[in-house]
């Protein structure tokens, strides 16, 4: 059996804009129902959210039935962390607080098999490989498609703590944006409002996240409490 192409990064060859979403909830089943909404990829949190490999392989289980694809963003950029994730079954990696092209660098070389990467060979008996079914998983590992920019980190390194509106970060942002286009990569960003979603879809965001889970659900349930104690 061949291994599976990507439909992520296909869609980004053909220059397509792909719509995600951010996961933070760590559970499987509301990862299941965040699969059925229609995004066109789902960032399951090893950062910020309570995640781990067990439930990151949970979410990647129940996503493996949707359209949405699974991208998984690990706390650190670690070659052994890298090395687990993958062998789970992850084809999409987002590697948080990358700051200079050396790093960048060793990060795919930790993607890669020798003799171009470090990664131990030992997948056949892995998810990644359908435990052994895919006879071709090692000759196509891959490398860095697109660059993301974290809107939250970027004003504070900035000095605008929690105000990535401020027109100096959007300037920033904007210029990220049209360098990591000319370098022949695609730029991603998330937006948490429809002004700044808008805003960086504009500016050329070609893998853009709209929302995260947990804001949907608290929004959502804040108004739905609202509307009816207001009666």
């Amino acid at each position: 059996m061949p291994a599976p192409l990507n439909p992520f990064k296909q869609a980004l060859l053909r220059g397509d804009r792909q719509i995600g979403c951010w996961l933070t909830l760590a559970e499987a089943i509301t990862t299941e129902i965040m699969g059925t909404a229609g995004f066109d990829w789902l960032v399951i949190d090893g950062e910020h959210a309570p995640n781990d490999l067990r439930s990151i392989r949970d979410q990647m289980l129940a996503l493996a039935a949707s359209p949405s694809h699974p991208v998984v963003r690990v706390p650190i950029g670690e070659t052994w962390l890298i090395k687990q994730v993958l062998d789970l079954g992850a084809q999409t990696i987002l590697v948080p607080m990358v700051e200079s092209a050396g790093q960048a660098r060793d990060l795919v070389r930790a993607m890669r098999y020798p003799p171009g990467g470090t990664r131990g060979v030992g997948a056949m008996g892995a998810r990644a490989t359908g435990f052994g079914a895919m006879d071709d998983y090692i000759q196509t590992v891959d490398g860095i498609d697109g660059v993301f920019i974290g809107p939250a980190d970027l004003s504070t390194d900035m000095g605008y703590q929690g105000n990535a509106a401020a027109p100096e970060v959007q300037q920033a942002i904007a210029d990220a944006v049209a360098r990591i286009r000319a370098a022949g990569r695609t730029p991603g960003l998330l937006g948490i409002t429809p002004d700044s979603t808008r805003a960086y879809a504009d500016m050329g965001a070609q893998f853009l996240a709209v929302g995260i889970d947990a804001l949907l659900l608290a929004q959502s349930a804040r108004a739905l409490a609202a509307q009816w104690h207001r009666l």
